[in-house]
Formats: C-alpha cells, sequence, structure tokens
C-alpha cells in the first residue's frame, strides 16, 4: 500500500509540474525512477495515462479521472494524519460555547471551571441564551440545546433529560397549605414565565405514567426564571423550575418539594456541534468532559 500511495503522489507531481524531468528534480529522485512509478500504475490498471511525445505530454481520458482521484485520496491521508496529530497534542485555546441560562448558571459554570482546572492551557467563552443555539454562523463550537435538534449538519449527542420541578417557600405553605394533587395547583398562585406560549397550561407527568394538565394563575411573572427562584423564596407563590436551579434551595430548606413525583414533561437536551472532519484536541476535550459530566 506504502509503495501504491507513492506512485499515486508521484504521478500527481508529474501531471502538476508537466514533465517527467521536473517531477524529478522536485522529488529528487531520477527521472527514471519517476518513470517506473507511473509504468507501475499503467500495469496495474491495463491502460495508458500519459500520451508522451518529445515536446509535450497529455493525459489520456482514463489518466484524467485517475488523477482526480489520486488527488482526493491523499489530501484524506493528509487530514488523517493531520487529524491524528492534532488529537495527541495538548487542548489549548479558546473554546466557544452557548448555553441555556438556568442550565449554564447552575450546573455547566460548575463543570466547567473542573474542565478548566483539568486543562489549565484551554480558556472558556460561555454566552447564555435561552434561545435555540444555532452553529452555523461559526460564533460557537459547542451548544447545550433544550428541546428537538433541527439545524442541519449538526452532531446532537444526548445528555441527561431537561427536568422541571415544583417548589414553595416553607412560609407560602404554611399560609396556603401545600396541594395533595396537581389538579389543586388551580388554587394556589403559581409563578410564570411570561415568554412561555402556555405559561398557564402545566402539562405535567406522575408517577406510572400518570399526566395531568391544569390551568393556573398566579399574580407574579417575570422573562427569566432566577427572577421566579427568587419570587418562590419570598413566598410569592409555587415555582416550576428547573431541577438543577431549585437543587441547593432545597437542599437548604428554603424551598420545600410540591407534589414529589410530578414534573413538568421532561424535555430532551443534546451536546451540539457543527460536523468536522478534523475536531481539535480542545473540541474532543469538550465533547468528552461534558458527556461524561452531563449525559
Amino acid at each position: 500500500m506504502t509503495n501504491k500511495l507513492a506512485s499515486m503522489e508521484m504521478f500527481v507531481r508529474v501531471v502538476e509540474s508537466g514533465s517527467f524531468a521536473a517531477a524529478a528534480e522536485a522529488s529528487r529522485i531520477s527521472a527514471t525512477m519517476v518513470a517506473k512509478h507511473v509504468k507501475a500504475i499503467e500495469q496495474r490498471l491495463g491502460a495508458r495515462l500519459l500520451h508522451r511525445t518529445t515536446r509535450r505530454q497529455q493525459l489520456s481520458d482514463v489518466g484524467r479521472l485517475y488523477y482526480e482521484r489520486c488527488k482526493q485520496v491523499l489530501a484524506e491521508v493528509a487530514l488523517a494524519e493531520a487529524s491524528a496529530l492534532e488529537l495527541q497534542a495538548s487542548p489549548r485555546g479558546r473554546l466557544r460555547l452557548v448555553a441555556p441560562v438556568g442550565f449554564a448558571s447552575h450546573s455547566l459554570v460548575p463543570a466547567l471551571a473542573e474542565y478548566m482546572a483539568r486543562f489549565p492551557e484551554v480558556n472558556v467563552e460561555l454566552t447564555l441564551d435561552n434561545r435555540p443555539p444555532t452553529l452555523a454562523d461559526g460564533d460557537f463550537e459547542l451548544g447545550i440545546h433544550v428541546g428537538d435538534v433541527t439545524e442541519p449538519g449538526v452532531v446532537a449527542r444526548p445528555l441527561h433529560p431537561y427536568r422541571r420541578i415544583l417548589a414553595a417557600s416553607p412560609a407560602y405553605l404554611a399560609r396556603h397549605g401545600s396541594p395533595e394533587r396537581p389538579e389543586e395547583l388551580a388554587g394556589h398562585q403559581c409563578l410564570g414565565l411570561s415568554y412561555w406560549r402556555r405559561s398557564d397550561h402545566w402539562r405535567l407527568e406522575g408517577p406510572a405514567g400518570a399526566t395531568c394538565a391544569v390551568s393556573v394563575q398566579g399574580r407574579f411573572t417575570a422573562n427569566q426564571g432566577n427572577a421566579l427562584r427568587i419570587a418562590a423564596l419570598n413566598g410569592i407563590g409555587i415555582v416550576l423550575q428547573p431541577e438543577a436551579v431549585l437543587a441547593d434551595d432545597l437542599a437548604s430548606g428554603q424551598l420545600l418539594p410540591v407534589l414529589p413525583g410530578w414534573s413538568l414533561a421532561p424535555s430532551p437536551m443534546y451536546l451540539i456541534y457543527a460536523q468536522d472532519r478534523r475536531p481539535t484536541a480542545k473540541l474532543s476535550s469538550a465533547i468528552d468532559f461534558l458527556l461524561e459530566r452531563f449525559g
């Protein structure tokens, strides 16, 4: 195979340099050796690649096709070797990624601190955005996407589903009682995201696959999840937010679970990146780390 690749490379050099003599000079071998490489290919294929005269050489139809294919094969070989060398290098450079606000603030940033300690030559540039990330414009190398992925040309690796749970402060529950069934949420102050299309309609999933659609109402809405969390801490009502966002408050007792076992139908969550024929050591290390942590 090595001899075959060497002959292919020499044939391409002959075509591009215009003569056996020029190819020999560029390769620092004799013209006779160059001719042997080309002749070996012609014997293997059973066809002439070049029509040669004393003044010029011209590709045959077979030679023209073979020349184009040789360039593709040699480019792939060079790419494979470069990729292997790149992946063996130490991860370094700037990593640009985008993620939803709640997940990034409460889960991703602590994980990235660990990643940066593990790979000290990588700098991280994180953008927080609740809109579905777009990688086509090249602004980001990685994204965390909640929901179905529709962008073409993107690799989507599944992460833990994005689950939203119910909680309220002890003070609120002391005043209004704790609902025992999802239907009872209709009589409570429920904190809604103002940009949700159906912020007044919560479809919950419970034990054994049970579902319940509840119409809710409340005096307080906001366009940012952390504002709703703070409102819940201050006793304004029952909040429905990602469990990662509420985890510390639940652990400290500042919030209490409401209807344990019931949650908004979990959304799929993915780590996405553009299809890349040559992933860098930096990108590969980040993908592996995030899949290990959240996959």
